[in-house]
C-alpha cells in the first residue's frame, strides 16, 4: 500500500489522519486494490452496494441507463476522488447507478460498514472518518443540486449556458476547461449530442463563447 500512500493523502476521507497511520486505518477497512482496464465495470447498476472506492489512477464515470439504454452521465471522477459511498452508506440495497473506468485505472476498494462502525479494537479513527463521510456527503448533495439546476433549463442552450457560466465562476476566470467531450457533456446534461454541438456552433456565431475541444472562453452576454 505504500505506494498509494501520496494519492491517499489526497482523499477527502483521510483528511486529519496522520500518513503513519493510514496503513492500519486501510487495513480495519479492509482495503483491497485492483486494477481495471477501460470500459470495464468496477460496480454495476442492479448490483448490491456494500463497497466504496478510491480512484488511485486513471478515470471513472458514473453513469444511468434507462429502459432503452439512453446514458445519462451523473458524475465523473478523478484520481484521490471517493465514489459510491451515498448508496453504501445508505443501505440501498441494489446499486441504481453503474461505475464504468473509462481508461485504465486502479481502485482501492473499501467496506463502507467498516467505515461507519467502530471495528472491534474500538480504532479512534472511526469518529474522524465519520465526520470526513459526511463532508464529502454534504458536498455532492450540493454538486447533485447544481446539475438538478442546469438540467432542469428549459432548451438545450440554457443548459450549456447554464453549465459554462458555473465553470467560469467556479475557475474564477472567463477561460477554463472542462472535464468532458461533446458525448459526455451530452450525457451530462441530458441533452442530443447533435443538438447540443449545433447550440455550441450557434453560440459562437453569436459572439458569446469561444471553444476548440474541451477548452471554453465566455466572450459575451448569455442572454
Amino acid at each position: 500500500m505504500k505506494q498509494y500512500l501520496e494519492i491517499l493523502k489526497r482523499c477527502l476521507l483521510f483528511e486529519g489522519i496522520e500518513e503513519s497511520r493510514l496503513p492500519s486505518v486501510l487495513d480495519c477497512l479492509h482495503g483491497t486494490v485492483k486494477e481495471y482496464g477501460k470500459n470495464q465495470a468496477i460496480f454495476l447498476e442492479g448490483e448490491p452496494a456494500g463497497q466504496v472506492g478510491i480512484l488511485l489512477s486513471g478515470e471513472v464515470q458514473i453513469v444511468k441507463e434507462d429502459y432503452f439504454g439512453n446514458r445519462s452521465l451523473v458524475a465523473q471522477i478523478e484520481p484521490a476522488q471517493l465514489f459510491g459511498e451515498v448508496f453504501a452508506c445508505a443501505q440501498v440495497e441494489i446499486l441504481p447507478v453503474s461505475a464504468i473506468a473509462t481508461a485504465g485505472s486502479e481502485v482501492m476498494l473499501l467496506d463502507c460498514k467498516r467505515i461507519v462502525s467502530p471495528c472491534g479494537a474500538c480504532c479512534d479513527m472511526h469518529g474522524r472518518l465519520t465526520r470526513n463521510l459526511l463532508s464529502i456527503l454534504a458536498v455532492k448533495n450540493l454538486l447533485l443540486n447544481q446539475k438538478i439546476e442546469f438540467t432542469s433549463k428549459r432548451t438545450t442552450k440554457e443548459k450549456l449556458m447554464a453549465y459554462l457560466m458555473a465553470q467560469a465562476k467556479q475557475t474564477g476566470s472567463a477561460s477554463f476547461s472542462i472535464p468532458f467531450n461533446r458525448q459526455e457533456l451530452a450525457d451530462y446534461l441530458g441533452v442530443e449530442r447533435s443538438a447540443m454541438s449545433a447550440q455550441l456552433s450557434l453560440l459562437q456565431r453569436e459572439g458569446k463563447i469561444a471553444f476548440h475541444k474541451n477548452r471554453f472562453k465566455l466572450t459575451g452576454p448569455s442572454s
